[in-house]
This record gives C-alpha cells, sequence and structure tokens, in this order.
C-alpha cells in the first residue's frame, strides 16, 4: 500500500527514499518503523511512529494535524532526562490485523520551530524528519553505531479491509477497536425491497465480513423512488432486471464480501444462510415471513425483523414503523407474541407501493442501530427489544425486557 501512496505522494516518496521504514495500514495511519530512541535507563530502544492519513483521493493523502502516535516507551535524553518538547503522554490506538506488532502506547504533540515561531508541518516529510531529530538525537548521539533510522526496509503490509476504498472516517475518529467487532460478522438480508434497499446500503458501508442478500422480484419503476444509491437511466437498463442484479452492481465497487441472489427464502434453504451470525427480515407478505422465521429460529440465527403498516383514513397518510429483535433465547416466544404480521393482509396500503423512501430509510436506521448495539459498537443502556415509530406523534415507543419482568 505504501508503494501506492508514494507514487502519488511526494512527501511520502520522499521518506522512502531517504530510507524510513514506512508503511500504510489499511485502517488509515502512516507507519514509520525503525526509530530508535533513549528509554528512561539511558539503554537503546527502538519505537515507530504512527500517523493519521487524510484521504483526498484513493491515491492522495494529506495530514489530520500536527500530532503523532508512538509504540514505545517515554523517550529521554542522553543525561537520562524526559524529552520535554514532544508533549508526551499516554496513549492507545488500536490498528488493524496487518500490523500486529504495532502497539501504541504514546502520543506526542509538537510544531515545527521556524524563525522562533512554531507552525504546523507543511507534509509528512518534515513531520517526522522533526519528531525523528526530537526522539532519535539522544540515542544516535550516544550509539552511533547501533542506532540506525535509514533501514530502508520495505514493509508492504496486507490490505485486510472488506472496502475497496479507504475507510478514512473511522480511522480518524479512532474507533477502529469498535469497528472491529464487525470482522467476523456474516450478515443476511431477507428481502430488497423499500426497506430491505436502505438495510443493504447501511450494511455495505459497515466492516461486516460478508454480506448476503436475497430477493425474488425484479427492478420496477417504483422500485427506484424508494431506492438508495444512484439511478443508471441508461435505456432504463435497471428495470424489469433482479433486484439482487441491480443492487450487486450498485455497491460491489465499494466493498468485499457481497453477495446478492435473485431467490426467494423459504423453509428449504437452510443451505444458503449456513455461517450467517445475523439476519434482516424485510418482506411485507406475512405469511412468507412465518416461514422464514421458522428457519432462522432452527437454525439459531439472531434476526431483526422490520415492518410498516399505513392507512389514510384520515387522508394523510398514517401508521407506525416496527424492528423487532429475536435473539436466538426468545426467538419463539416474540414470533408467539405476533409483534410482526404472519398472515397476509392484500389490502395494506404498503402492498399498494405507495413511494415512502423517508420511512424505509427510517425503518432500516432502527433496526441498524439496534443490531449496532447488539454487538456494542453503540452504548446500550436498556433490554429494549421492540421498537415503533409512530407517524403521527413522531414518537417512538420501546418495549424492553424489564417491561415484561414487571407485567408478570
Amino acid at each position: 500500500m505504501y508503494r501506492q501512496l508514494a507514487n502519488h505522494n511526494d512527501d511520502i516518496r520522499r521518506l522512502v527514499e531517504k530510507g524510513y521504514a514506512v508503511a500504510v495500514d489499511s485502517s488509515g495511519y502512516l507507519i514509520v518503523r525503525d526509530i530508535p530512541y533513549l528509554d528512561a535507563n539511558r539503554a537503546l530502544q527502538v519505537g515507530a511512529f504512527v500517523t493519521k492519513l487524510v484521504y483526498t483521493t484513493p491515491e492522495k493523502v494529506k495530514q489530520h494535524n500536527h500530532q503523532v502516535f508512538f509504540t514505545g516507551s517515554s523517550p529521554h535524553n542522553i543525561d537520562g532526562t524526559p524529552i520535554k518538547l514532544i508533549g508526551d503522554n499516554p496513549a492507545s490506538l488500536t490498528l488493524s490485523a496487518s500490523s500486529p506488532d504495532i502497539v501504541v502506547t504514546r502520543q506526542f504533540s509538537n510544531k515545527l520551530l521556524v524563525n522562533g515561531q512554531m507552525v504546523d508541518y507543511p507534509d509528512f516529510f518534515a513531520k517526522i524528519e522533526n519528531y525523528r531529530t526530537l526522539i532519535s538525537g539522544p540515542a544516535m548521539a550516544l550509539f552511533p553505531n547501533e542506532a540506525k533510522v535509514f533501514t530502508f526496509r520495505k514493509i508492504e503490509t496486507d490490505n485486510d479491509s472488506v472496502f475497496k476504498i479507504a475507510d478514512t472516517l473511522t480511522g480518524r475518529a479512532e474507533i477502529m477497536d469498535l469497528s472491529q467487532k464487525f470482522k467476523d460478522e456474516v450478515v443476511v438480508v431477507i428481502g430488497l425491497g423499500g426497506t430491505g434497499a436502505y438495510l443493504l446500503d447501511f450494511l455495505t458501508k459497515t466492516a461486516v465480513k460478508e454480506i448476503r442478500g436475497f430477493d425474488g422480484d425484479v427492478f420496477h419503476i417504483h422500485s427506484q423512488f424508494r431506492s438508495p444509491g444512484r439511478f443508471d437511466g441508461t435505456e432504463g437498463a435497471e428495470f424489469e432486471r433482479p433486484k439482487a442484479d441491480v443492487y450487486q452492481a450498485r455497491y460491489e465497487n465499494l466493498r468485499h464480501g457481497l453477495k446478492l441472489t435473485h431467490k426467494y427464502i423459504d423453509s428449504t434453504c437452510a443451505e444458503d444462510l449456513k455461517g450467517a451470525t445475523f439476519a434482516f427480515v424485510a418482506v411485507d407478505k406475512g405469511s412468507s415471513r412465518k416461514e422464514i422465521f421458522k428457519l432462522l429460529i432452527a437454525l439459531k440465527i439472531p434476526f431483526i425483523d422490520v415492518g410498516m403498516g399505513l392507512d389514510r383514513n384520515q387522508g394523510p397518510l398514517s401508521g407506525q414503523l416496527r424492528a423487532t429483535y429475536y435473539s436466538p433465547e426468545d426467538a419463539q416466544a416474540r414470533m408467539d407474541q405476533e409483534f410482526a404480521m404472519l398472515v397476509d393482509h392484500l389490502d395494506a396500503e404498503y402492498r399498494l407501493n405507495i413511494q415512502i423512501p423517508e420511512l424505509n430509510a427510517l425503518n432500516a436506521t432502527l433496526a441498524i442501530i439496534q443490531y449496532k448495539k447488539i454487538k456494542g459498537f453503540y452504548f446500550d443502556s436498556t433490554t429494549d427489544f421492540h421498537f415503533v415509530f409512530r407517524v403521527p406523534d413522531t414518537k417512538i415507543v420501546a418495549r424492553s425486557k424489564d417491561d415484561e419482568a414487571q407485567q408478570d
């Protein structure tokens, strides 16, 4: 990865040419290894700088700020005193599995001194050079033969990201540890209609290992009006094609591990769900939902079911959205409580394909937030498992396990 950046960024190329051991972590960080320094006992140690990359294009990067992370202990001067100018503080940072040797322990904050003024670094070369002078200077003076900075080591790390472009937001926010909670997730979306399409859209931008989607319908004109993403209007190329094919083409340039299949899921489809760790059910036919529930419960796959009920008895549309979580431990009990409609009602307003993308998106949002709470990405202070958004008063009503315990 560093070769690609060195080919398109002059400052990183200069670091490589000077002999720094440059690498790029897929989480969006520049790593410079082989940085000698003195510890509190004036013993020679070797650490590494880690600094954020802000991607402006897939090949071009700029700095985030003047700070760097460090993997060693606190650097010291030749006389054994701590180096004061670097703003040394404890820190931690989780990088990708492709950099297992990089364990961040410190963060430094120092600007470039020019004509008596502290200024920001013009580029990565100036930044690394300045920090290296401050950190490694004492070590190179005390151990002139052993302390080697310019090792010319070439370290090409694997791109272990599920994304085909850099996920710069995760790195900039320093939430890689939270993102890694999804690294083994195989998520299934059953139904790629209005709400299912938004579920898919949100999941494609989440670092789950694999996404499987299933839908046996085709993409019609009305589908586009409740569909996220770009419409490819070239001679109506998307219309009358399977929804699975349309969305596969729409998202496959963003990520790996995406497999969308033109197929309805029923009780015979256990093999299609093999290895799945979570599922979303987004179908509008009660009898199909019931069959899917039974299959997921038998396979012990946790899932969230979404639904929408609308009417226009008072003129404007009214109704509610629902998202219900079924864990393997209580899924059958939830099914028996019939939070979701398990029979067919062909006269439901939603079956008329009313164009309601904002409600589809909100329904999917409720479900995705709940999923991310379950996985520990978002903090969850409740035992809520059932959410209803009421359109007339724009309120969300939740039901929790605590509520059920009090009723008992």
